[in-house]
């Protein structure tokens, strides 16, 4: 086992479960317990969302902590925030305590999730990178799933308390953070990463194409599930066996998907996502069945999971000084959307929800026509079509 640990893409699997664990447990819980325990009502509700938030939005700032620590400390300290934001929320049942503990957790599952797309840039050569990327979602899902199964036995069976379940996830987060710290060794990736901010011109495409896949999952996310609840009446537990669907099928296909974009290239893998995705968005505006609709649900989650070939994007054009700051860098332009567009779509949404429908297909068009731009064969210095190495 200790063997095993000195290996990089081992370690990038523990970090693929050790977030899942504290944030699926926070997920699944988080609205009986607020309601419940707090009295929130929608108001605090909306608060507490938008806060979550902010964290993702203010990831750049990773970069501003290489100055004092490496990654891997960094990756430490993140998994603590995010286990100990998460042990003790159930220590705190009310609206100003709740709101402190999803800051706290929050800013763990963001710089935690920030890191981890660096050390795997940084970590995995070009070639392996897609498949150890599928494997990385193939092990979040299977640990989801067993967090919400655990749960389940633990308030139906056992008659657990939500701050014991709250406090037992948050700790085997902060348990696994510990042995990734102390039995992992130091790994060296290509080169020493920036310490400042970077922002290149070369990297305009993958930005672009980045702030378009989160407007994208705001509106899968936000209103894809709502749909289903508001329009055909969905129960939790139906919800639930959306999610366990979608979760198996992530275990199984994610790590094909990665070795889809190995085969095929970035550029063929994201025209195949971009072009399912106009059809999809296009389908849940016309959506008159519940069987159809929670196709297309199952359709659009797997999908996004070829998201894959844009990492692998990054890795062939970014200079690899540029990961970690890059990797702040595209978290907080992900989270531009995650801001400003679930407010307005809300606002759409009351006069027409094919409509907000009808958006997420044109950021798809929008994506679908970009994607063309990426080379066959990119590489640093042939970003684009439009240059040549």
């Amino acid at each position: 086992m200790l063997k095993q640990l000195q290996k990089p893409e081992i370690y990038l699997y523990l970090f693929a479960a050790a977030v899942p664990i504290c944030f699926a447990a926070w997920q699944s819980m988080i609205n009986n317990f607020a309601i419940e325990q707090a009295a929130f009502s929608g108001v605090e509700m909306g608060i507490l969302q938008s806060l979550r938030e902010i964290p993702g939005f203010l990831a750049f700032g990773v970069v501003f902590l290489l100055v004092l620590m490496r990654e891997q400390t960094i990756a430490f300290v993140a998994l603590l925030a995010l286990g100990i934001g998460t042990a003790i929320t159930g220590m705190l049942p009310s609206v100003i305590g709740l709101y402190c503990t999803t800051v706290l957790m929050s800013v763990g599952f963001h710089y935690a999730e920030t890191i981890v797309q660096s050390l795997s840039l940084q970590l995995i050569s070009a070639e392996r990178l897609p498949l150890v990327l599928g494997r990385q979602i193939a092990v979040t899902s299977f640990t989801g799933l067993a967090v919400f199964a655990a749960i389940y036995l633990l308030v139906e069976w056992l008659v657990f308390d939500y701050l014991w379940i709250y406090l037992l996830f948050g700790s085997i987060t902060v348990a696994l953070a510990a042995l990734m710290y102390f039995a992992c060794p130091h790994f060296k990736g290509e080169a020493e990463q920036h310490k400042t901010m970077v922002l290149r011109r070369g990297y305009w495409l993958y930005y672009l194409l980045t702030f378009l896949s989160g407007a994208r999952r705001q509106i899968f996310v936000v209103f894809a599930g709502f749909l289903m609840v508001e329009k055909f009446g969905f129960t939790v537990s139906q919800m639930t066996l959306l999610f366990l669907v979608n979760g198996v099928l992530s275990i199984y296909l994610a790590p094909r998907i990665g070795r889809l974009v190995s085969y095929w290239g970035e550029r063929r893998t994201l025209t195949l996502e971009y072009a399912g995705l106009v059809i999809i968005f296009s389908a849940y505006a016309l959506a008159e069945s519940a069987w159809f609709a929670s196709l297309l649900y199952i359709l659009d989650h797997i999908f996004f999971a070829m998201a894959i070939a844009l990492k692998s994007y990054l890795k062939k054009i970014a200079d690899p000084r540029d990961m970690a700051s890059t990797a702040g860098v595209s978290f907080s332009i992900n989270h531009i959307a995650a801001v400003i567009l679930p407010f307005a779509l809300g606002l759409i949404w009351v006069v027409s929800p094919p409509l907000v429908f009808i958006i997420g297909a044109g950021f798809a068009v929008v994506s679908l026509l970009l994607s063309q731009m990426i080379p066959a064969t990119p590489e640093r210095g042939k970003e684009t079509v439009f240059q040549h190495s």
